[in-house]
């Protein structure tokens, strides 16, 4: 049983966030705060597992809270609920930056805030059952011959703490996660909590990065993340990322479509696709290009996804040459990697 501790000023939110909550016979309300101040009193006397926190806040905001965990022996897990703005990206840095584990995004107009219902559950769980990397590998300068390429949006933030916690250090790829997330600073927070709990090194796309082996690349929020063709100094081809400005396809950019096809002309039957959750047909041309090109495409099965629309439209294209269940991801992506020539 995990108990959880809310944290917001809102009375609304502490309500609704105690009714999603409670549908989960796994995850116990023990209590809620309105500010910093009441809730670090309530943090040493109730001893929550995890709280969930809103960081604009009277007397005590979210972050001063952060700044002053130490002064608590075993300070609970962290989970942000961040406001979609650019102030709202920073804030989430920030707090990222002072040992919050994890973010929600809340959605735009408060009636919507009952949506993130499954996502916030999954999260909890997953914040209380992934452990941290205390120790990485120095990473080998080895451009990459192969690429893994996952596609997520609505629900996918959870499932990708599944897939990067299992990849294995000596990973002979690298691999481009891209997320839909608007723009302002939530995709650096998001390479920045991966990074703690993947064993590869992990952080946002940057323009003309080279794809290196062991690196794990998240899509930046509002450009598209395309890879180009480089040469090694030895002649042998690898890929390069290039950040594009240009119209959102399929209502989004990053898009998932974007990257997986550019990815094909460069990595060609090297490619490693995986669909998570998400609404939408984005990554399901991706996928098509990709099957056609000689690599290999999955998708999560429909019984782990919050929405099914990016993984049906890939399905409805007959190029999807596996349906697996999350927990089964991460090992069809390793020994799909092991059998490549690069």
């Amino acid at each position: 049983m995990i108990r959880v501790l809310v944290i917001d000023d809102s009375l609304f939110i502490r309500t609704v966030v105690q009714d999603m909550l409670s549908d989960d016979p796994g995850i116990q309300i023990i209590g809620v705060a309105s500010d910093g101040l009441e809730a670090l009193d309530k943090i040493r006397e109730l001893k929550p597992d995890l709280i969930t926190l809103d960081i604009e806040m009277p007397r005590l905001d979210g972050l001063s809270m952060l700044e002053r965990k130490n002064e608590i022996a075993n300070f609970p897990k962290t989970l942000v609920l961040s406001s979609l703005t650019s102030e709202g990206a920073e804030m989430t840095k920030r707090a990222i930056t002072l040992g919050a584990d994890d973010f929600m995004l809340k959605p735009r107009g408060i009636k919507n805030i009952r949506e993130i219902g499954g996502e916030l559950r999954q999260k909890i769980k997953n914040i209380c059952s992934i452990a941290y990397i205390t120790s990485k590998p120095a990473l080998k300068d080895v451009n990459a011959r192969n690429i893994v390429l996952i596609g997520s949006s609505a629900g996918g933030p959870p499932m990708l703490d599944t897939i990067v916690s299992k990849l294995p250090p000596d990973l002979n790829a690298a691999v481009i996660i891209t997320q839909h997330m608007p723009k302002g600073g939530f995709t650096a927070a998001l390479a920045a909590r991966l990074n703690r709990i993947s064993s590869l090194q992990t952080r946002e796309t940057d323009n003309g990065d080279i794809l290196k082996n062991g690196m794990i690349f998240v899509s930046k929020a509002g450009f598209h993340t395309v890879i180009s063709s480089v040469l090694d100094k030895g002649g042998s081809q690898s890929g390069k990322i290039i950040l594009t400005d240009s119209p959102p396809v399929h209502n989004v950019k990053p898009a998932v479509d974007k990257t997986f096809i550019s990815a094909a002309q460069v990595f060609g039957a090297n490619c490693v696709t995986a669909i998570l959750s998400g609404m939408g047909n984005d990554g399901g041309e991706g996928s098509e290009v990709i099957k056609k090109a000689g690599g290999v495409t999955m998708v999560c099965r429909e019984k782990d996804c919050l929405v099914y629309g990016m993984a049906r439209s890939a399905l409805s294209r007959n190029c999807v040459d596996h349906v697996l269940p999350l927990q089964d991801i991460p090992e069809k992506i390793v020994e799909t990697i092991r059998t490549m020539k690069g």
